[in-house]
């Protein structure tokens, strides 16, 4: 009997273990949402996944999809697959792959693609060879109205705990081709574009320093690094070189979230270890001001749009604003030396799903897009209220989202976790009851139209703004309004919402064989 409730406790304790694993989400395209207002509705249309299902959305190059990207002119998207050491571009319209991105490279061969040595990045653990690796790509940014794409590696495969120098490649968009490999610190993550196409920032999860390259001139041989900025303490890396350890936490600050503000002048990057905050650079003065305190800690993403800063908050599964002018108010009390804090309050929050992620937002700055990854949902925030009025399952686990320029297609990338859930793309049509039509400042939300060269409430020169990404307007994209992505709109799609979640089912199963065990043993 001792035995038979050994057995059975065992059982149990496996179930409950399993039971706090988060059930894995594969949502069927025609899953459908519609907000509590009735102002939008969310269908998901189609899908890239490397699991199961037929011809046309099965596409084993998604391997671990980190990101997502879609070219300014809207003609083609991106995809960064983080284990598969590629980068796979889609036509936006068809869907069709158009090219599969390789990030291997070798020493010799690939000698032409590298810019000179800038002496920044010094190598403590390995020596030789260290141009022969793969890449594992991250995040990217645009540069040169959407010529270039930029795509930093989380590491080099052969430096299994990213304590080295790690590299970043630049994809030619007419091409889809690499065209220039540039060295980083060690850990990159995050990598943003200024509004003016004059600076790259890298902002590096390793070891709490955030590296500037002058990408000034149209030719990519002619790029070069300006500096590496330290935010409080560069870490000093010394880790195993035969036993992998894991560098997703315990690394400082873990900088994440990074976006210029729209005139160019500082650099913000979020803290999503360590003591929190948002640190803050001077780019003009070339020089650490020092960390915003008072929002909620882990702050993962960031996005300058019509006035405000959102941030993400992953563990609290949080949403947050504040007006601009009213943070860099507080940054700008912070000299570097003798006041390296600052706390900015009143800040306004919405409850979203846990792991909240990537987040983008509408044109016209009505409604944020979070893609939150405990859950497998995406949700949608209405910033005139801060709270939110949607929420659609996705395939679990998102992290990376981007929305197109008009507001109407959300693509969300699945990364899954541990084995479980992800390897997806996803991407869900939005359809507007007003759909967005109003532009404005990005700097400080009055608003804009087509003929403004700068802004008569701040002053921001419109002229100039050649980079499309959060922090600006990026031109429509090419594909006709009435009918929608494939000609047919929301008209074409399957009106019911239908989710497979398995891991519940598979606890009762576990319980219910428990039972049964027991019972049967009690017979004998």
């Amino acid at each position: 009997m001792k035995k038979t409730l050994a057995t059975a406790f065992a059982l149990a304790i496996a179930a409950l273990s399993f039971a706090d694993v988060s059930p894995v989400s594969h949502p069927k395209i025609g899953t459908t949402a519609q907000s509590t207002d009735g102002a939008l509705t969310m269908t998901l249309i189609a899908k890239k996944q490397n699991y199961g299902g037929g011809a046309d959305i099965r596409d084993t190059d998604i391997n671990s999809p980190k990101s997502i990207n879609i070219h300014p002119d809207g003609s083609k998207y991106y995809v960064n697959s983080l284990e598969g050491c590629t980068t796979i571009s889609y036509d936006f319209r068809t869907h069709k792959k158009l090219a599969v991105i390789n990030h291997n490279f070798k020493d010799g061969r690939d000698d032409h693609l590298w810019s000179k040595p800038s002496g920044l990045y010094p190598w403590r653990h390995y020596h030789h060879n260290v141009n022969t690796f793969s890449g594992k790509p991250v995040e990217s940014t645009f540069s040169h109205n959407g010529r270039y794409l930029w795509v930093p590696y989380y590491r080099r495969t052969f430096d299994i705990n990213a304590q080295d120098p790690s590299a970043v490649a630049v994809i030619d968009t007419k091409t889809d081709k690499v065209v220039r490999l540039m060295e980083t610190g060690p850990l990159p993550k995050m990598v943003s574009t200024s509004p003016d196409g004059k600076i790259v920032a890298i902002s590096h999860w390793g070891n709490n320093t955030i590296g500037l390259i002058d990408i000034s001139s149209e030719k990519p041989e002619e790029w070069h690094h300006k500096m590496v900025l330290v935010v409080d303490k560069q870490l000093e890396l010394n880790y195993p070189l035969n036993r992998a350890v894991d560098r997703d936490s315990g690394s400082g600050y873990a900088l994440r979230g990074t976006v210029f503000t729209p005139d160019n002048r500082y650099l913000i990057v979020g803290c999503m270890g360590g003591g929190g905050g948002i640190a803050v650079i001077d780019i003009q003065q070339q020089k650490y001001l020092g960390r915003v305190l008072g929002m909620m800690s882990n702050v993962r993403h960031l996005v300058i749009s019509n006035g405000y800063l959102y941030l993400s908050i992953n563990g609290g599964g949080m949403v947050q604003r504040m007006p601009l002018k009213d943070f860099m108010a507080v940054a700008k009390s912070m000299d570097g030396t003798t006041k390296k804090t600052a706390t900015a309050s009143n800040w306004e929050n919405c409850k979203v799903g846990t792991g909240a992620r990537t987040i983008s937002i509408s044109p016209d700055g009505r409604y944020i897009f979070a893609a939150c990854n405990n859950v497998s949902q995406v949700y949608v925030v209405d910033t005139k209220t801060m709270k939110t009025i949607c929420q659609i399952a996705v395939d679990s686990y998102p992290v990376g989202l981007d929305l197109s320029s008009d507001g109407r297609y959300v693509f969300v990338t699945s990364q899954g976790r541990s084995n479980r859930g992800g390897n997806a793309v996803n991407i869900y049509e939005v359809e507007y009851k007003n759909p967005p039509t109003a532009r404005f400042c990005p700097a400080c939300g009055a608003t804009r139209n087509n003929d403004m060269k700068k802004c008569p409430e701040c002053g921001l020169q419109y002229e100039g703004m050649t980079v499309m990404n959060d922090s600006t307007d990026s031109p429509n994209s090419p594909f006709d309004p009435e009918k929608g992505l494939f000609g047919g709109g929301l008209a074409k799609c399957l009106s019911t919402t239908n989710t497979l979640y398995y891991a519940g089912g598979a606890l009762v199963a576990v319980l219910a064989g428990t039972f049964f065990f027991v019972r049967s043993r009690r017979k004998k």
